[in-house]
């Protein structure tokens, strides 16, 4: 199974950026991860807070096979502990999916027709997190949750 993860824009925090680069390394132990991120609408501050879902959720739509299981980070989805979060990963390599694929959207969420296409929603906290704060949280919980699955000492329980 390959894991990728979808965003909107480059991350502009340098130190942001080598951090969530430090964990994608990490992880490519575990699994065959990917990072792709879409670019900024250009214009965006003129463009309504719904014309600028639907657009981003456009680029998403593209991005996205029919095969993929979508899972989108978003507030309204299910929130797991770290060691939940390890068991619906080991849930989701042995359904046979080839790509898992969760979804990082822009600053005001997701269009309908993306939540439609969604087969999952994740919540990483009932807090609000920037876009770019998201992207290292994110993949150092894909890390954790392998190593957790493999019985190795990063998770401390």
């Amino acid at each position: 199974m390959t894991i990728k993860l979808l965003l909107i824009g480059k991350t502009t925090d340098k130190n942001l950026q080598k951090l969530t680069d430090q964990y994608a390394k990490r992880l490519k132990h575990y699994i065959n991860f990917k990072m792709e991120a879409l670019p900024e609408l250009k214009n965006r501050k003129n463009l309504s807070e719904k014309l600028q879902k639907a657009q981003e959720s456009e680029l998403i739509l593209k991005k996205l096979h029919p095969s993929d299981e979508v899972v989108l980070l978003d507030e309204k989805g299910k929130a797991h502990s770290s060691v939940e979060f390890s068991k619906w990963l080991q849930k989701q390599m042995l359904s046979g999916k080839k790509q898992l694929v969760f979804v990082v959207g822009g600053p005001y969420g997701f269009s309908p027709e993306l939540y439609r296409r969604a087969d999952q929603k994740l919540a990483l906290s009932k807090m609000t997190f920037s876009h770019e704060m998201v992207r290292p949280f994110f993949i150092e919980q894909l890390y954790r949750g392998f190593s957790i699955l493999r019985n190795e000492p990063y998770h401390h329980r």
